[in-house]
């Protein structure tokens, strides 16, 4: 078993615990020992925190990665934004020691200094190079054979690519391996590129940018929306529901977040999943529980009849 720092972030053990308790299901069938961060704090924030000021920022996120150097263990996040925080502040305190220096000297206060030691992950990049495609896929024993996933990366999971150093921001392709590892199809819709708009102050801005994500991805007909981003998860939920009214469209392409539909695949029942929980629920996945192991095609003639 590889051993990782696990740094849950505060949004999905706060409002979406069944995506923690999909992320520790999954990995140990993975050959991932999770190793709790006992005394984490929000990463924080790496947009509102960010830009009141940079130093504190810096300094939290630091103090955050002295756990995992306390424990010399690399580190690895659940959710986009605590890696953008966790990585830009590798990077940065890397590249200048002055502002290390910086921080280090508020982090003398509480006993602690930043070396700079233990590397960050998102998970999705653990997966992909540290178990590989071909072990998530040895690890379904419930084939989701005919299910159309429309792909949202997010933005943050991307870029700056510099730091991320997940993916080609301008054509990635780990979401849909990890897709097909699970058997199912993923679908790139036209506007896969763009924000969810979360994190805009104004209604009218996000609103129209949810709405042209969502067109085409009800374009494509795909029966859920795969993500790995918490927050995307929220605007794609509640946020669905609001430009479906606003709007006066149909949108209703159920979101997903991926450790979810991998512990699915897995073998893990629909009922214990915090599906129930969402506004717009991925029923189509019950065809797939209710077929027989190993049978996808009768599961996809089931969802499709």
């Amino acid at each position: 078993m590889k051993r990782f720092a696990f740094f849950p972030g505060c949004l999905i053990p706060a409002r979406h615990p069944a995506m923690e308790f999909a992320i520790r299901h999954t990995l140990p069938n993975l050959g991932i020992d999770i190793v709790d961060l006992e005394g984490a704090s929000c990463c924080p924030d790496p947009i509102f925190f960010k830009s009141k000021d940079k130093v504190d920022w810096l300094s939290v996120a630091a103090r955050n990665l002295c756990l995992a150097e306390d424990l010399g263990l690399d580190i690895f996040t659940n959710c986009s934004g605590c890696t953008a925080t966790l990585s830009e502040t590798y990077h940065l305190l890397a590249e200048d020691a002055e502002l290390k220096d910086r921080v280090n000297q508020r982090l003398k206060r509480i006993g602690r200094e930043y070396k700079g030691t233990s590397r960050i992950r998102h998970i999705a990049t653990l997966v992909r190079d540290e178990v590989g495609y071909d072990t998530v896929k040895k690890s379904v024993v419930r084939p989701l054979t005919g299910l159309k996933v429309a792909i949202h990366y997010g933005c943050h999971l991307l870029k700056p690519s510099r730091i991320m150093q997940v993916d080609d921001p301008d054509n990635p392709e780990v979401m849909e391996r990890l897709v097909e590892a699970l058997g199912a199809t993923p679908v790139r819709h036209r506007n896969w590129y763009l924000c969810c708009g979360k994190a805009c102050k104004s209604d009218d801005i996000p609103n129209n940018m949810m709405h042209d994500l969502l067109s085409t991805v009800n374009d494509e007909q795909a029966d859920i929306l795969g993500m790995i981003c918490p927050t995307c998860f929220g605007q794609f939920d509640h946020g669905q529901m609001k430009v479906s009214k606003l709007f006066d469209e149909d949108f209703h392409t159920p979101p997903i977040y991926y450790f979810q539909l991998l512990a699915f695949a897995q073998g893990v029942p629909y009922a214990k999943l915090g599906f129930e929980r969402q506004r717009f629920k991925p029923e189509r996945l019950c065809a797939f529980e209710d077929a027989p192991p190993d049978s996808g095609g009768d599961a996809q003639a089931m969802a499709e009849a």
